[in-house]
């Protein structure tokens, strides 16, 4: 069993401790010069771990804060830390993988679209977009699609 991180925004951070969100789909990025990609899905196999990245604050106290569930809060000595930057003893959040498998970004379903944590494809196709940028959709990029649990 390995453990990676993985980064998600503050909506999304939401959504999986609520129970809303259970899938996620990242770009497959090809080999390095070749338009060939290695079947080997980056992020981890079933049974492997996924640790969260969160935007986050560190406290004088040494506590850390997080901006996805923090509705009040002081301006903190440093400010907000992206999520890129959070180190692993920090992170409140493992998830399991539970499958993994490659499709097209527009082959979602809606009850894919339920599990990314949105109401239906028209909105994951509004994020995606928010996310990877305009013209995204239309690329119609491979995907990893990885399903997890809490």
């Amino acid at each position: 069993m390995k453990t990676r991180p993985i980064l998600f925004s503050g909506y999304m951070v939401r959504a999986i401790l609520v129970g809303r969100k259970t899938q996620t789909r990242r770009v497959v990025k090809p080999k390095r010069r070749t338009d060939i990609f290695d079947h080997v899905c980056p992020y981890g196999q079933p049974g492997d771990r996924l640790w969260v990245r969160e935007t986050h604050a560190m406290d004088d106290d040494g506590r850390c804060h997080y901006a996805a569930t923090e509705t009040e809060h002081p301006d903190w000595p440093n400010g907000w830390t992206p999520s890129i930057f959070m180190r692993r003893k920090f992170s409140r959040i493992t998830l399991e993988i539970t499958s993994v498998r490659l499709q097209r970004v527009q082959c979602i379903r809606e009850a894919d679209a339920i599990a990314e944590g949105v109401e239906s494809v028209t909105e994951f196709r509004k994020l995606w977009e928010t996310i990877n940028g305009r013209g995204s959709w239309e690329a119609d990029p491979w995907v990893w699609v990885v399903g997890f649990r809490m």
